[in-house]
């Protein structure tokens, strides 16, 4: 047994740090814990044209510099796709930084209210980020069936959307579904999938057992405990088509305990221990540092990690409240903890 363990920086290839004062604090969750963190573009207002962008970058770099050097990550940028986008919007967003593209399906999670119907929406976006080199995130949830179903029920998409765009490279975010695990393994070299901590420990059971816990209420929503073994399968097995995505997305206490829950898992203050927590379980430390920190920037073309940070074997407890946010794993006691950065 191992009292520390060592492994290169993670990335979190999802995240939302949402906009205004709650920034600050919600980047303060992701420092030091990982070394870059691609950003989500359904903020109110969204990063839907370049100079939105740029504001929603100066607000993040402020953000930043109130946290210690050696704590600080670097934030990487996503846009919106809405359908009246262009495709010279595109190369402008290219060369401003931006590395990915998100695809939200209209009325499929928060603030999608304005999302494309189809792909065929946006058929010129999607041709220029693939002669780009974009990155396109789908949010793949298909949200006129029944929610269970959502996931599986838009993979018939993706596979017409994968044989219209051989070149472009394409994440299917945060998979939840056995089925998603499976089109994704037999899929070609350009899909990959992020998974989540709260995929990969809870089920819906978890959510609703004894009572309901809106804290892990999300979408797409937790599923069955086959489906979680698919989902940890997927993660022990050495694809390079799997890696990882927090979907942190915090909501004020208010906003969960309520009569109309929004959905979304604040997991970016435990998801680090508490995955090293499970891995060592399942006695597959080492298969946590591809899964965290080879494999997704690999993927979007990134540089290996160059810093590395050290957890040791130490309970910790989870607060029951994080900046006004009840955040994953709230009052659970996890065996691992952070111990330095390198």
């Amino acid at each position: 047994m191992t009292d520390r363990f060592v492994m290169p920086m993670p990335d979190d290839f999802h995240a939302h740090l949402r906009q205004g004062e709650p920034l600050m604090q919600y980047a303060r969750q992701h420092a030091g814990q990982f070394g870059r963190v691609l950003l989500m573009p359904n903020t109110m207002p969204p990063i839907f044209n370049v100079a939105r962008l740029t504001e929603y970058r100066a607000d993040v770099e402020r953000a930043l510099a109130a946290i210690p050097d050696s704590e600080r990550f670097e934030p990487l940028f996503t846009f919106k796709i809405l359908p009246s986008m262009l495709a010279a919007e595109i190369e402008s967003f290219a060369r401003a930084g931006a590395i990915a593209g998100k695809y939200y399906p209209s009325g499929s999670t928060t603030n999608a209210a304005d999302g494309p119907r189809s792909f065929d929406d946006v058929d010129e976006v999607l041709s220029t980020m693939e002669e780009s080199g974009l990155v396109l995130c789908i949010h793949g949830e298909n949200p006129e069936v029944p929610v269970f179903e959502r996931e599986r029920a838009f993979l018939p998409q993706v596979e017409r959307l994968l044989a219209r765009y051989p070149h472009l490279r394409i994440v299917l975010e945060h998979l939840s579904d056995e089925e998603s695990v499976r089109f994704v393994e037999q899929g070609p070299a350009n899909l990959a999938a992020t998974i989540t901590a709260h995929h990969l420990l809870f089920t819906v059971d978890d959510m609703i057992r004894d009572s309901m816990n809106p804290h892990l209420y999300c979408k797409p929503v937790l599923k069955f405990a086959r489906d979680r073994e698919a989902l940890r399968s997927a993660v022990l097995s050495g694809s390079k088509k799997f890696f990882f995505g927090s979907d942190s997305a915090p909501h004020p206490r208010e906003k969960k305990e309520c009569t109309a829950a929004a959905p979304g898992v604040y997991s970016a203050p435990a998801a680090l221990p508490a995955l090293v927590e499970l891995f060592d379980s399942l006695g597959s430390l080492d298969a946590l540092i591809p899964f965290m920190a080879e494999y997704g920037a690999a993927f979007y073309g990134l540089a290996a990690p160059s810093r590395t940070i050290t957890l040791e074997r130490a309970p910790w407890q989870v607060p029951q409240l994080i900046d006004g946010v009840v955040p994953m794993c709230a009052g659970k006691t996890l065996a691992w903890r952070i111990w330095g950065r390198n």
